[in-house]
């Protein structure tokens, strides 16, 4: 039978391990909500070029059919020619950054699964070993 000694030094080994449990956990919930974050920030960043993209075509192709309907009236279809040259070459900066942008974005979570799968490599680990004495 244990000594009241040996009942405290086992409660206190488990609420050690509590501790560092519940502080573990917390580690992951910070992480987690700090890629969630970087997520909404990444897809906010997206609908704006992707509706800058949206933006520039159509006064694009506004402007190429005001181009088109002047095409015989004196010296203005150089002013509107270069307008709407300008909105397109917006409209392919645009989508050339949207597209750079979509594929630097790594998988959602990823850290948080990598800390998880270290937590559980490590766990693992010590179960083999068998409990390390105090």
């Amino acid at each position: 039978m244990l000594n009241s000694q040996g009942d405290s030094s086992t409660w206190s080994t488990v609420r050690s391990k509590a501790a560092t449990l519940l502080a573990v956990g917390q580690t992951r919930l910070e992480l987690l909500g700090n890629e969630i974050e970087v997520g909404r920030v990444t897809a906010m960043r997206q609908l704006i070029l992707a509706l800058s993209v949206l933006f520039c075509v159509a006064v694009g192709v506004v402007l190429t059919v005001i181009g088109l309907t002047l095409l015989f009236w004196e010296q203005r279809l150089l002013v509107v020619a270069i307008a709407g040259a300008l909105f397109w070459a917006l409209a392919l900066y645009f989508y050339f950054a949207m597209r750079d942008q979509a594929q630097k974005t790594e998988p959602l979570f990823a850290a948080s699964l990598a800390e998880l799968q270290e937590d559980l490599r490590q766990l693992k680990a010590a179960s083999r070993h068998g409990p390390t004495p105090d």
